[in-house]
């Protein structure tokens, strides 16, 4: 494994390079939780509101933020100030910035451990063939994720760390150390509590592998049940819950923390449309708008509210011609997108494999349908995907049209001219590299205008992504269209990435429900 310690330095060595790079609000966000976590007792962590970007996840993270912080006051004292409001000196931009390389080895260890653990290889090569090696080519891909990399050491957040933890959690699921991976993936919910997407597949499987066990032909043996492994889960789980919400709830401060971590106010939509149903569900509701007034179908009083929504604003809004979606709506359709997930862990667990591809479903069913949505959380549903890229070639194939599409749907992020062309050749590097080496690794030459292992049309639709950006990043100025309407371009890149999620998300399902079918055959042979 000292090849993949090579890489990880390789791409420790670029997130250096990357220091000097535009930083987003985010960087002012996790400054102002050092200020306020060194500067204020712990019952007024969650009630400081001198900045606008008050304290919103769970305390584990506040806790992280505060020791970070102790050693932020001696790089420069003045950035733990807390009206030293978009604080910013060279000092601290080099904290900020080390203190997310640092702490993305919890990240790099993850994948080593799932690479050495877990990884069934699909074709062994030489040591040092990169291309054609499977565990090589999985640690590139998770190691230098060119999302990862914009995300946390361009656009600026802690994504790493959290990832890593999540990768560990799984490695435990794979060596059958169930307690552990509850106990790890407990410790993240009171991180980032994002993660509570993917619970429901935890749930599931832990209590369907680990309270209970198989017959031989695959079926749950009811009589199996142990109440005391039961007990066991739980309190682990409750255990790590207590620690971190516990002096809270003493304090009477929980509604208020809950209320930090769960904003509804934000409206159904990030300022940039995540390119999942919601960004179909607006173009739409903007076309017939649009369409209707010119037809004088409707009135012109509802023109501005309709103009709302592609402010780029974080607000809440009401469509024009569409019912106006409401959070219990965006619940509910998200709880109607996973069940058919659990429903098929629950009957056709076999093994963590199993696990990993309803943990994906879970994310990509979030991820279409949730309440205000971040564009950054496709890393969710493309990080888990990875792990399943290099064990059959349908899985492979569906990663490269997923990790393709979700990435480019980051570009916006990084709006600024100087970080255009680093974001396109990191892009670029990337890209090349994933489908050059699944296409080495399950030896599947280039035919024609098809791309390594894609379809006619799967491969048209990745070649649509240049034009698409050729458009955002000269087209709409040479139309000189930036003042009039401004948002076309982050709704144009949102509306046509949505569409490549859509079908990832259906694809995978049915690809899901294939396996378990092919699994329960096998066993009643």
């Amino acid at each position: 494994m000292q090849n993949v310690w090579g890489i990880a330095a390789f791409v420790t060595a670029v997130k250096i390079l990357l220091i000097p790079t535009y930083h987003s609000t985010d960087f002012e966000v996790h400054r102002n939780w050092l200020a306020v976590t060194n500067s204020l007792p712990l019952s007024k962590w969650y009630y400081e509101a001198t900045s606008e970007w008050t304290l919103d996840y769970p305390p584990f993270f506040a806790w992280f933020e505060f020791l970070l912080s102790h050693i932020a006051k001696y790089v420069d004292p003045q950035m733990v100030v807390i009206k030293n409001l978009n604080y910013a000196s060279h000092a601290t931009v080099l904290f900020q910035r080390f203190s997310v390389i640092i702490t993305d080895f919890v990240y790099i260890y993850a994948v080593k451990e799932f690479c050495e653990k877990c990884l069934r290889p699909v074709k062994r090569s030489p040591e040092g063939d990169v291309f054609s090696n499977s565990v090589l080519s999985l640690a590139v891909l998770m190691i230098g994720n060119f999302g990862l990399l914009i995300v946390d050491h361009i656009h600026f957040q802690y994504n790493g760390f959290l990832f890593g933890i999540l990768m560990l959690s799984i490695v435990r699921i794979y060596e059958g150390r169930n307690l552990e991976a509850a106990l790890l993936f407990a410790t993240l919910l009171n991180f980032k509590h994002i993660f509570l997407y993917v619970a429901p597949a935890y749930f599931i499987y832990l209590l369907r592998s680990h309270c209970f066990q198989n017959a031989k032909d695959g079926s749950i043996l009811w009589t199996s049940f142990s109440p005391l492994r039961l007990l066991k889960l739980g309190t682990v789980v409750l255990m790590v819950c207590g620690m971190s919400f516990g002096p809270f709830i003493a304090m009477g401060q929980l509604p208020q923390v809950i209320s930090r971590l769960f904003p509804f106010k934000r409206g159904l939509c990030h300022a940039y449309w995540a390119p999942n149903f919601w960004a179909l569900y607006n173009v739409v509701d903007k076309a017939a708008h649009i369409t209707g007034t010119k037809l004088n179908l409707f009135p012109s009083t509802n023109s501005s509210q309709a103009a709302v929504m592609t402010g780029g604003l974080v607000q809440e809004f009401n469509h024009a011609v569409l019912p106006s979606v409401k959070p219990i709506a965006t619940l509910v359709a998200t709880g109607l997108s996973i069940v058919p997930a659990l429903f098929l862990l629950w009957r056709g667990c076999y093994g963590p494999k199993s696990f990993v591809r309803c943990l994906t479903l879970c994310a990509f069913g979030s991820f279409m349908f949730g309440w205000h949505v971040h564009e950054k959380a496709i890393l969710l549903i493309i990080i888990p995907m990875s792990l399943l890229a290099l064990e059959k070639k349908r899985d492979g194939q569906l990663f490269l049209f997923l990790a393709t599409t979700g990435h480019f749907s980051l570009f916006p992020l990084l709006f600024t001219i100087a970080e255009t062309p680093i974001k396109i050749i990191l892009m670029l590097v990337y890209t090349i590299f994933a489908f050059t080496s699944l296409g080495e690794i399950f030896g599947l030459p280039r035919r024609g205008l098809c791309l390594p292992l894609l379809s006619i049309p799967e491969s048209l639709y990745i070649l649509g992504l240049i034009p698409v950006q050729l458009y955002c990043s000269v087209g709409h100025s040479l139309l000189r269209l930036d003042e009039k309407l401004p948002f076309i371009p982050l709704m144009l890149t949102s509306a046509y990435c949505a569409l490549g999620v859509t079908y990832s998300w259906l694809r995978f399902y049915w690809l899901t429900w294939k396996d378990i079918c092919i699994e329960k055959s096998k066993k009643r042979e």
